[in-house]
């Protein structure tokens, strides 16, 4: 082993592949309050979060929810492609079927599995 060679600090560089995909979509049915506060949302349900790519897709997508369901959108984010919707579950759920079809259907957009917990 080489000496001095541990003492080295090793850098770690994420890098980002573009591509047209939801990389998450997952819907938490009964989070507890204080999932709201530390989130920064004022009203209560069932939470959807998910992820895209490219992140600019968040607008379409927080567009389409807010047609296709009653829900409201809890958080947008067009630098990281993060979203947050909440409603009820059904309409949660609605709303991101909605997202995933439309994206893959119509844009060619690889879906994810809307998963549960």
């Amino acid at each position: 082993m080489l000496e001095g060679l541990e003492d080295k600090k090793q850098r770690f560089i994420q890098e980002f592949v573009p591509g047209k995909q939801v990389t998450l979509s997952h819907i938490i049915a009964n989070p507890d309050e204080d999932m709201f506060d530390k989130l920064g949302i004022q009203q209560t349900g069932a939470i959807g979060i998910l992820t895209l790519t490219p992140s600019e897709t968040v607008i379409i997508a927080g567009d389409l929810a807010t047609k296709a369901a009653h829900v409201s959108l809890g958080f947008l984010d067009r630098f990281t492609g993060s979203l947050v919707i909440v409603g009820t579950v059904s309409e949660v759920e609605l709303a991101m079927i909605k997202i995933n079809s439309f994206l893959s259907e119509t844009l060619g957009y690889t879906p994810s599995k809307i998963t549960k917990s």
